[in-house]
């Protein structure tokens, strides 16, 4: 049978692997916003993870992107990644994914194979999904179509670790549909980076668990970091010392933002606890992760007061980019922004430099006006590197100082020797 690929939702995650799949496949892909689609359609790309001569070659190729969902119909093996974030309470916000299933069931033909990508709590895909599914369509799960789950691995701004070249966990409901899952992703990552997870609900967990893990050994680094702080001795020459021995796992502590380690925990931890099962470790986990940008406020705000020989709240300050990670524009759940408000409590003058971020965008989601470059001749009492952009590792930051001035390195990049130059301070 010829595999007729709907991929629904063309975000981050979505467009990366719609382009790769349409180097084999023709693909059909939908998202829900017009605006995305024309963006796309002009061969751009505001979230930078697909260039413009690419996406023209997926357009070029016969492969059709689309706000119309009847366009759909033509598949018959769909794959959905749209966001799954949670809400202001940290709970799981199905929203996004429920009506990717409406839309997918309303188009869904027998014999059919729906997989999604899109992070879950275990058991999500068969007990939310799937029922919205037949529901939308009047099919029988099992019967009639079938059902998979193979999480994004997606990694924004990353050059090193791509779609390409990282392992695809795929699963789904029957040996046959797995058989078929199997076949369409190895044509499109290669055969030997398929991991074939025993169940759906084993591949939803590995999901959730790869970012827990990390928000739990960054959460470690981060009270440690605390600790060492109290005792005036420097985190990141601990961690470099602790580091030559083998079994170091290389974790530093910073902040946790975005849309995957500071949220899949929370999918877990919500899951846990309808099983009445006890998650106190991930649970304190994002509470010190959490935490970590009103430490970094109110240890700025802590030097400034001993260093400054005017009031504190006369600090001329500079924070070095906003998004949530190096080399990407995305914004979402920065811990920067915290940083920012809890600064902006107590200080008049506060410049946010990120050549990465839409000023419209971060003015409309946070109400911070970002620049792309610095006044000529502007001095700054205290500098924060919150975020690693490729530009800010070349950026001059001996000029930029005002006498007295500081670094606060947050991401730990600045060599040590620097500190001969300027004073330096690490998270």
């Amino acid at each position: 049978m010829e595999r007729k690929i709907g991929f629904i939702g063309l975000g981050y995650a979505g467009f990366p692997m719609a382009y790769m799949f349409s180097r084999h496949y023709k693909i059909i892909g939908y998202d829900c916003s017009a605006a995305r689609i024309a963006e796309l359609n002009a061969c751009r790309d505001h979230t930078l993870g697909v260039a413009p001569d690419e996406i023209r070659q997926l357009l070029d190729s016969g492969s059709v992107l689309t706000d119309d969902p009847e366009q759909l119909r033509a598949c018959n093996f769909y794959i959905i990644t749209v966001p799954t974030p949670v809400d202001e309470a940290n709970k799981p916000d199905f929203a996004c994914l429920l009506s990717a299933s409406r839309t997918v069931g309303s188009v869904l033909g027998r014999g059919d194979i729906v997989v999604y990508e899109s992070t879950v709590n275990p058991g999500a895909t068969e007990e939310v999904c799937v029922p919205a599914l037949e529901a939308a369509s009047g099919l029988s799960y099992g019967q009639d179509f079938a059902a998979g789950y193979s999480p994004e691995r997606v990694n924004p701004g990353d050059p090193v670790h791509t779609p390409r070249n990282t392992v695809k966990v795929v699963s789904a409901s029957t040996p046959e549909a797995l058989a078929v899952v199997r076949e369409v992703y190895g044509t499109v990552v290669g055969t030997d980076q398929i991991h074939a997870a025993s169940s759906i609900k084993v591949a939803e967990a590995c999901k959730v668990l790869e970012n827990t893990q990390r928000d739990i050994n960054i959460a470690l680094m981060n009270e440690a970091a605390k600790v060492f702080a109290a005792m005036n001795i420097n985190t990141g020459e601990v961690i470099d010392a602790m580091n030559t021995k083998w079994n170091a796992l290389g974790f530093r502590p910073g902040l946790v933002g975005g849309h995957c380690i500071s949220v899949d925990p929370y999918y877990l931890i919500e899951k846990a606890a309808m099983l009445g099962v006890d998650t106190r470790l991930m649970s304190a986990a994002r509470h010190i992760n959490n935490s970590m940008a009103d430490f970094v406020a109110r240890h700025t705000l802590d030097q400034l007061i001993r260093r400054m020989q005017r009031p504190a709240n006369t600090a001329r300050v500079l924070l070095l980019g906003l998004t949530y990670k190096e080399n990407c524009p995305d914004i979402r759940n920065t811990k920067v922004k915290d940083i920012y408000d809890s600064l902006a409590s107590c200080l008049d003058d506060i410049t946010v430099l990120d050549p990465w971020a839409d000023p419209a965008q971060t003015r409309a989601a946070f109400g911070i006006d970002v620049v792309s470059q610095l006044p000529a001749g502007t001095q700054y009492d205290a500098i924060l590197l919150c975020v690693s952009h490729d530009d800010f590792l070349r950026f001059d930051f001996r000029s930029r100082l005002a006498p007295g001035g500081f670094v606060y390195d947050i991401k730990g990049v600045i060599p040590p020797s620097t500190n001969d130059e300027y004073t330096i301070i690490k998270l």
